[in-house]
């Protein structure tokens, strides 16, 4: 029997929903602020689509597209106007940034409670200290997508292969703290099949086409797929695959697609984290537990 096919486009849609929904109730409309350094296309494709995407939700949103030549100094010096503005709740720099511009020092800059990415690293150990304000879009967007297909996660035994700050180390925080039990393999993990095959949930972010094949896939297991590799046929046409070999499919019990699985669910997640910015920032309690409300669930055991 063919894997579930988990789709992102209806879920990122209920996410969404239940971020305009909030979004309404707020003394303001949430305001997001993109900035962009230089013309690369995949950049202002990005860009323009995260724009495109807030003006539907009925978030208002500003882009400032910046000079490739813009120096380190006169990016900090509008991140820092951006965190003084009282009616700015979310900053977001568009990366990769040019090579005179250092990435750490740009996202530390960022005032914690506007990090719409989440990654500042106040932010980053609220997340490690159970205490999730705002957590990278990839990471929160996948415990979304599995909470809206009713995946068990407590109890689960979780593998997450790859080990970037972008997805793999947030996303063994969060599942930690939804109570599975997690392993994070790399590219220096021994026998990467035989920890492959103990995986509930199987989490492939490693940036490399058909990494997993079927044979490291326990029967049944969800599969996510957050790979997005582009690859050249011999007729010399482009086009985007996963870490996951297509077989996967005959094998596990739900899988995500590439396109369409995890990357509309990153986009709507950011979306959700202007809001609940906003909300950290109306002191409004939400259904997501906020830093001034303590350590969600129990953690230590």
């Amino acid at each position: 029997m063919k894997a579930q096919i988990l789709a992102g486009p209806p879920v990122a849609a209920a996410l969404l929903a239940d971020a305009a929904a909030r979004a309404s109730r707020l003394p303001a409309l949430p305001h997001l602020v993109i900035v962009r350094v230089g013309d690369d296309p995949a950049s202002v494709s990005y860009v323009r689509g995260k724009a495109r995407k807030a003006g539907e939700v009925g978030l208002r949103n500003t882009v400032h597209a910046l000079p490739e030549a813009t120096s380190q100094a006169e990016l900090l010096a509008l991140i820092d106007t951006l965190n003084r503005d009282d009616d700015v709740n979310g900053i977001l720099v568009q990366l990769p940034l040019p090579a005179q511009i250092a990435e750490a020092a740009v996202l530390h800059a960022i005032d914690p409670r506007k990090d719409v990415d989440g990654f500042h690293p106040l932010n980053v150990g609220e997340l490690w200290a159970g205490r999730p304000a705002l957590t990278p879009c990839t990471p929160a967007g996948i415990m979304y997508l599995l909470a809206h297909h009713g995946v068990q996660v407590a109890g689960a035994r979780a593998v997450i292969v790859g080990r970037s700050h972008l997805v793999g180390r947030p996303l063994a925080a969060l599942l930690l703290n939804a109570d599975a039990t997690v392993t994070v393999a790399h590219s220096r993990t021994c026998d990467l099949g035989a920890v492959t095959r103990e995986a509930d949930i199987l989490i492939a972010a490693a940036g490399c086409p058909g990494l997993i094949t079927p044979e490291m896939v326990k029967p049944g297991a969800t599969v996510i797929d957050v790979g997005i590799n582009r690859v050249v046929s011999i007729e010399g046409k482009g086009h985007l695959v996963g870490d996951v070999h297509p077989d996967v499919a005959d094998v596990a019990g739900m899988l995500t697609p590439v396109p369409g699985g995890v990357g509309p669910m990153t986009v709507a997640q950011l979306l959700a984290n202007t809001v609940r910015a906003a909300e950290l920032q109306h002191a409004v309690r939400s259904d997501v537990a906020l830093p001034e409300t303590g350590v969600v669930g129990e953690l230590a055991r």
